[in-house]
């Protein structure tokens, strides 16, 4: 009988993690609930944002010094395409506008197609790339 009440190894094992645990979460609660602790924890927060932006702006700069496209870079030259894209939709909107325009005419329906085979009807003209090519002009 005196055997049973001794508890097993496996029971004191328990209760001691049990109370462990027990002193750990009351000593958590007593830290947290400071008003010096959230003082503490928005300090460090501050401080990661703060080294955050450092290291974002220092990388920038390291490559802007290499001369590779950064991230501004890449955001700009992507609104610029945007800008042309739409400036070459408006463009071609026109030409097909034209296009018709020119369609509806009596006796003008063949007259783009039946010339030389060039653009302009001339056949006297260079491709655009040849003739900056032969200008000596590159890009």
């Amino acid at each position: 009988m005196a055997e049973d009440r001794l508890p097993s190894p496996t029971d004191q094992v328990k209760r001691l993690y049990e109370d462990s645990e027990q002193r750990t979460a009351r000593a958590f609660e007593a830290l947290v609930g400071r008003d010096s602790f959230g003082e503490l924890l928005a300090q460090t927060t501050e401080n990661v944002i703060a080294m955050v932006k450092i290291g974002s702006d220092a990388f920038d700069l390291v490559l802007r010094n290499l001369r590779l496209a950064g991230r501004q870079d890449i955001t700009r030259l992507a609104r610029q395409l945007a800008r042309n894209e739409d400036k070459l939709e408006l463009v071609l909107q026109e030409i097909e506008r034209l296009q018709e325009r020119l369609d509806e005419l009596p006796g003008t329906a063949s007259r783009g197609s039946t010339r030389s085979g060039s653009p302009n009807g001339r056949g006297d003209e260079q491709p655009r790339s040849s003739r900056s090519r032969s200008r000596g002009g590159g890009s």
